[in-house]
C-alpha cells in the first residue's frame, strides 16, 4: 500500500472517530425536558394544602400531620409541634423551581443522592385532596446549591430554598424540649428516692439542708444546688405518647423525685432505659399527660446518688485521700 493510500485510510478513519463521538455525545449530552419552562417543581402545590409530612433518612423516620390547632407528632400521642417550624419548611418547598437542571437521566440519582435507595433526605406529603408527593433532597453542590428530585420525574435539580441539613428527622427538631419546669424560688422541699435510700431536702430561709442531717454532719450545698437545678428544668429527647407501657418500667421507678411548692406538689419518676438506645431513660412528670426519653446524663445523676453526695467530706479524710 502507497504512502497516499494509507494517509488517505488515515483520513477515513479519523473522521468516522469525529462521527462517532459526535453521535455519542448528541445521544449522551442532558437535553432540556420538554417541560423545561421554569416554574414550580411540585406545580400547584401550596402550603396551605399540606395535611401530613413524613421525613426520613437512612436511620429514622418522622411524620408531622396537620390538626385543627396546629401541627403534632402523630406517632408520639399528638405532641404539639412547632408550627412556624413547617410552615417554614412547606413555604420553602413551595419555592423550590425547575430553573436550575443538573440531569434527567436516572443514572445519576445515586450519586446525587436523590434516588429511592439511596437519599439524604425523602420528602412524603399528602394533600387535603387525598394526592401525595415525594421529593428527594440530596447532596449539595455548594452555598445554594442542594440537588432535589420529584418522584414521578427523572430530572434532578439544584435549589437554594432547601436543604437536608435543615430538615431534621428528629422529633427534637420540631418541639419546644423543655419538658418540665417550675421556679426555683417556689420550691420548698426536695425528696429523692433511689435504690440507695430516701433522701429529703428541706428549704430553711434562703438555705437548703438534709433534713436528718447529723450533728457531725456538714451538708453540701453545691451538690444539692446542682441536683435542684437539673430537676426544676428538664429538657428531654422526644416525647412518647400518652398511654404507659409495661416495658416503660415506670411501676418500679429506678428513681423518684418529689418536689413541694408553695402551690402544688410534683412528682417525677425514671423508668428504664431505651433498649434500642442506652443514652435515653424513660420519663413522667405528674402535671404532663406525655411519657418522654430524657439523656442519661441527668438519669444517671439521679439514679447513683448516695447520701454522701450531699455531704462535705471531712478535711482529715479529704487530705488522707490526696495522700493515697
Amino acid at each position: 500500500m502507497s504512502v497516499s493510500q494509507t494517509n488517505r485510510l488515515q483520513q477515513i478513519l479519523l473522521i468516522a472517530l469525529v462521527v462517532q463521538i459526535a453521535l455519542a455525545v448528541w445521544v449522551f449530552w442532558p437535553k432540556p425536558a420538554a417541560s423545561q419552562t421554569s416554574g414550580p417543581l411540585l406545580g400547584d402545590f401550596s402550603t396551605d394544602s399540606v395535611t401530613s409530612l413524613t421525613i426520613s433518612d437512612s436511620d429514622n423516620t418522622l411524620t408531622l400531620t396537620k390538626q385543627n390547632d396546629g401541627w403534632v407528632l402523630s406517632d408520639a400521642g399528638d405532641f404539639p409541634v412547632t408550627e412556624e417550624q413547617v410552615t417554614t419548611l412547606l413555604d420553602n418547598i413551595e419555592k423550590v423551581q425547575t430553573n436550575r437542571m443538573v440531569t434527567q437521566t436516572d443514572t445519576s440519582h445515586r450519586r446525587l443522592q436523590v434516588a429511592p435507595d439511596d437519599f439524604n433526605r425523602r420528602l412524603e406529603l399528602t394533600l387535603s385532596d387525598g394526592t401525595t408527593h415525594d421529593l428527594y433532597v440530596g447532596s449539595s453542590a455548594g452555598a445554594g446549591a442542594t440537588h432535589v428530585r420529584a418522584d414521578d420525574q427523572t430530572e434532578v435539580y439544584l435549589t437554594g430554598d432547601i436543604d437536608a441539613f435543615n430538615i431534621n428527622p428528629q422529633p427534637s427538631g420540631w418541639i419546644d424540649t423543655l419538658y418540665f419546669t417550675i421556679p426555683q424560688t417556689a420550691t420548698t422541699q426536695l425528696t429523692l428516692e433511689n435504690s440507695n435510700g430516701t433522701f429529703e431536702f428541706v428549704k430553711d430561709g434562703e438555705n437548703w439542708t438534709l433534713s436528718d442531717l447529723a450533728e457531725d454532719e456538714t451538708f453540701n450545698q453545691n451538690a444539692f444546688t446542682s441536683m435542684l437545678n437539673q430537676m426544676i428544668s428538664v429538657r428531654m429527647s422526644e416525647p412518647i405518647g400518652t398511654e404507659a407501657q409495661a416495658d416503660f418500667g415506670l411501676d418500679t421507678p429506678q428513681a423518684t423525685v418529689t418536689l413541694d411548692t408553695t402551690d402544688e406538689t410534683y412528682t417525677l419518676i425514671f423508668g428504664a432505659k431505651n433498649p434500642e438506645d442506652s443514652d435515653d431513660y424513660v420519663f413522667k412528670a405528674s402535671n404532663s399527660p406525655y411519657y418522654v426519653r430524657i439523656s442519661s446524663f441527668t438519669g444517671d445523676n439521679l439514679i447513683n446518688k448516695t447520701r454522701s453526695d450531699f455531704l462535705e467530706v471531712p478535711p482529715e479524710e479529704e487530705g488522707a485521700s490526696e495522700l493515697e
